[in-house]
């Protein structure tokens, strides 16, 4: 097992770019299981999920290739095993993305049930209603989802909302196994997340008719078959809001590259309403800030809303800030298990139900920490950034599932990370 050693306080200058989309790139992944030959994805990012994912396929029948130029070669010309096996699906969550294109290709899948997860609760009902409503019967067996459609599946129109708002890997798995429906379906409360609008115009490349993309509400006219194609992923919007916070929190300035801020624009607004400025340049941003933090209040909430995944990160540098601030989680309420670690770094977090109050510090201290999930472990390093002394993060694994090699990629712009096998 990893871990960091972080040294602190530095201040970050330099220039990064921001990899191909995680949440973006696993989705389209699946996808491929639709149309039998090879399809082609370029900007992959090479992270333990991608593997995990790509081994999942491998599973299932498939080839999955990469070259040195991070372009992913996914030959989905036989499918001989539509299975997800308990031992690969209870490593990640998104793996139950292959339930859709499966059923529709192959008539018949099974899928372990995903486990628990350190961010809280998170149900797959709606991915079965969805399902169900294109006329699949299912059924659980020791632990195993088991959907079946030998006659194809018909379409439907259907409603995809639940208590904390759409859902992103539901409504995935719903538009890809409608773009094999018999008739049209009508997906009502659709994610309209960039990695969903990404997804279905990659559908679309391959042969699909979706209409509505962008918005709640997504058309998708039923063709016979699909064929492969060719797709570039889109850039890291969590991974470009971690960089940008991470130039805030040390008082420092980064150029990012290939960054998309149409898609960011409720982080780019917070960020700006407390102190850092974000000035468009090329491709890409400067993210800068020189004066005091300002304090905030923020809400999680679906896209275009402030994104949950970067909770934890703004909630490291709201730690800093000259003030109280409050943050409520309305997307996973129960994904506050970074805030006892960032106590133990000095900060003053108070959880209250579904939000905390953060108390502003000034100055956060090293302490040795552990991170629960892949945002939380983000947040602490963003924090050991900014702490006095040498943090020591255990458990950094879940950093690598969503950040690519982060301590080489920080150290060359004024970090001192240094990586330790025990």
């Amino acid at each position: 097992m990893d871990v960091f050693h972080i040294e602190g306080p530095v201040q970050l200058f330099g220039t990064v770019r921001i990899n191909g989309s995680k949440n973006a790139s696993l989705p389209v992944m699946a996808a491929t299981i639709l149309a039998g030959g090879r399809s082609y994805l370029t900007g992959v990012p090479n992270l333990s999920d991608i593997s995990v994912f790509s081994k999942l396929l491998r599973q299932l029948g498939c080839r999955v290739t990469r070259n040195a130029k991070r372009r992913l070669c996914i030959d989905s010309t036989v499918i001989d095993n539509p299975v997800g096996e308990y031992e690969i699906v209870r490593k990640m969550r998104a793996s139950v993305c292959i339930l859709g294109p499966l059923l529709a290709r192959c008539g018949r899948v099974e899928v372990s049930m995903p486990g628990g997860c350190a961010i809280g609760d998170r149900p797959i009902n709606l991915h079965l209603r969805g399902m169900r409503e294109l006329g699949a019967r299912i059924h659980l067996k020791n632990g195993y989802v088991i959907a079946e459609a030998p006659n194809g599946l018909t379409g439907k129109d259907i409603f995809l909302g639940g208590p904390f708002g759409s859902t992103v890997l539901g409504t995935a798995n719903v538009l890809m196994a409608a773009t094999l429906a018999k008739g049209r379906t009508t997906i009502e409360s659709a994610a309209c997340e960039p990695e969903i609008t990404h997804l279905a115009t990659c559908l679309n490349k391959m042969g699909a008719k979706i209409s509505g993309i962008g918005s709640p509400r997504l058309t998708v006219d039923g063709v016979r078959q699909l064929h492969p194609a060719e797709f570039e992923v889109i850039p890291d919007r969590i991974e470009a809001g971690t960089f940008m916070v991470a130039a805030a929190v040390t008082g420092g300035e980064l150029k990012l590259q290939n960054c998309r801020l149409e898609d960011m624009m409720a982080v780019v607004d917070k960020l700006r309403n407390i102190g850092v400025t974000v000035e468009p340049d090329g491709n890409g941003c400067v993210v800068a800030r020189n004066g005091p933090i300002k304090p905030a209040n923020v809400t999680t909430q679906p896209y275009p809303g402030f994104p949950t995944d970067l909770q934890a990160q703004l909630m490291a540098l709201l730690s800093l800030a000259d003030g109280n601030s409050v943050i409520v989680e309305k997307v996973f309420p129960d994904r506050f298990m970074h805030v006892a670690e960032l106590n133990r770094m000095a900060a003053n977090l108070r959880k209250e139900g579904p939000a905390v109050i953060v108390a502003g510090v000034k100055k956060l201290i090293a302490a040795p920490v552990m991170a629960s999930d892949l945002r939380a472990s983000a947040a602490l390093v963003l924090a050991a950034l900014a702490a006095e002394g040498t943090t020591t993060i255990n458990r950094v694994y879940h950093i690598d599932r969503g950040y690519e090699k982060i301590e080489e990629r920080l150290n060359p712009l004024g970090a001192r990370i240094t990586r330790e096998s025990i």
